[in-house]
């Protein structure tokens, strides 16, 4: 399903998006809040920069809201249509949803806004030796 070298693989998997060999994040577990931010400067195997320019994740804010008044229409049409709570109810699993599923969304946020400007390169090593020539 998660095939290397399409977006979603590397979305999803939190991986380089250029050669997608592995994570652009020190820890891999997004519930680990000490370090949700924490990412490698560059990618061992392609030497991809991560931080294109200073302040380039603030981008990810709005992809960020985006998911999140996603998520919050998800849990209130589950919960209030599906499900048939209360209209209070609605709202509290809205705020219960958002706060569970925060980390996951900013790690997502990041992933998606990296994949915005960085493309899979499956010549990649062959990139690497041309610039060490």
């Amino acid at each position: 399903m998660l095939k290397k070298g399409t977006k979603l693989n590397s979305i999803l998997t939190g991986s380089c998006p250029k050669c997608q060999e592995e994570s652009m994040y020190e820890d891999n577990n997004p519930y680990n809040l000490g370090k949700i931010y924490k990412m490698h400067e560059t990618c061992s195997h392609c030497h991809t920069r991560y931080k294109i320019e200073p302040s380039f994740f603030y981008g990810a804010m709005y992809v960020s809201y985006g998911l999140g008044v996603a998520l919050g229409i998800a849990a209130f049409i589950i919960s209030y249509v599906f499900i048939g709570t209360s209209l209070k109810t609605a709202f509290i699993s809205i705020i219960v949803t958002l706060v569970l599923l925060f980390p996951l969304m900013m790690r997502i946020s990041r992933n998606v806004w990296i994949n915005f400007f960085v493309s899979y390169d499956k010549d990649w090593k062959d990139h690497l030796k041309e610039k060490k020539s």
